[in-house]
């Protein structure tokens, strides 16, 4: 039986000031994991900071990014920074890269050659998990150079880096580089579809993807659909109705979760459509922890 747990994300729009003891407060309530977005141009805390803040305030939350954006950032850099975190924060840090931010206005953030942002995700996840892995690492690739990289201590427990992403390519990256997968608005059965493709990949790369090592994270809109989230949804599957990568009520976000688990799917960060935090978490634990098991 997979091994089914739910996270939340913290409600749109919370900056620091908000941001400041919701840790502590979601670990009194027994939730398992808190996400934090990549989302420059807003109020919202820096993936990296946050988690930081949140490990340092808690014993057993665990903390993820979901997603935050490798390409444009020196890997030594990144994994000198997860590192450090898991040391301080043993089995309670949860990498998530993707390719490229949500919004467009922010790409230019993270600068790339010019039509190699692609290329540059693949040596830099390479180069990312060697140096997870490695006591001393040399690396020799097209856009990285690195000679004898020792950064400290590794954590007893491997630390595992999971990879976002919808498109062929980024399910095919996901199956060659990553330890694991987390979806954003997909069907249940296109979330079936995309793990099945991610394990053939690992396969033809020899490699094995542990099967509870698949999510997905889900927008529950139980006060109306906000533009910019319909937006968001259209683009990310541009010929699905946005009620069905949405849910638009927790007895919808309940059915929608027990599809996808039935799709092999078995980690969910639900994240709120609004900024009522308070009620969300009310439902959250009403509505949707009963199906951790």
């Amino acid at each position: 039986m997979l091994k089914v747990r739910l996270g939340v994300a913290p409600a749109p729009g919370t900056g620091p000031a908000e941001f400041a003891g919701l840790a502590e407060r979601l670990e009194a309530a027994g939730v398992d994991s808190l996400w934090l977005s990549e989302l420059v141009y807003s109020p919202e805390v820096d993936p990296m900071i946050g988690m930081a803040h949140a490990l340092a305030r808690t014993s057993k939350l665990k903390v993820g990014t979901g997603v935050a954006i490798l390409p444009g950032r020196h890997p030594v850099l990144v994994a000198k920074q997860l590192l450090t975190l898991a040391g301080l924060a043993p089995k309670r840090v949860l990498p998530v890269f993707g390719l490229r931010p949500a919004r467009p206005a922010e790409h230019d953030l993270f600068p790339v050659p010019a039509g190699r942002r692609a290329a540059v995700f693949d040596e830099s996840l390479t180069l990312l998990r060697r140096l997870l892995e490695e006591d001393e690492v040399s690396f020799e690739g097209e856009f990285f150079q690195v000679s004898g990289a020792g950064l400290g201590p590794r954590p007893g427990k491997r630390l595992d880096v999971w990879l976002g992403g919808t498109a062929p390519a980024a399910l095919a990256r996901a199956g060659r580089l990553a330890d694991g997968w987390l979806g954003s608005f997909h069907t249940p059965s296109q979330a079936r579809d995309a793990r099945v493709a991610i394990q053939r990949a690992a396969a033809d790369a020899g490699r094995e993807i542990e099967e509870d090592h698949f999510g997905l994270s889900l927008v529950v809109a139980d006060k109306g659909l906000p533009p910019e989230l319909t937006a968001l949804a259209a683009r990310r599957s541009p010929d699905t109705p946005v009620t069905d990568l949405i849910a638009t009520s927790w007895p919808e976000a309940r059915r929608l979760v027990e599809q996808y688990i039935e799709a092999g799917l078995s980690k969910f960060v639900i994240r709120p459509g609004h900024a009522d935090f308070d009620g969300f978490l009310d439902k959250f634990q009403a509505e949707l922890v009963p199906l951790q098991n």
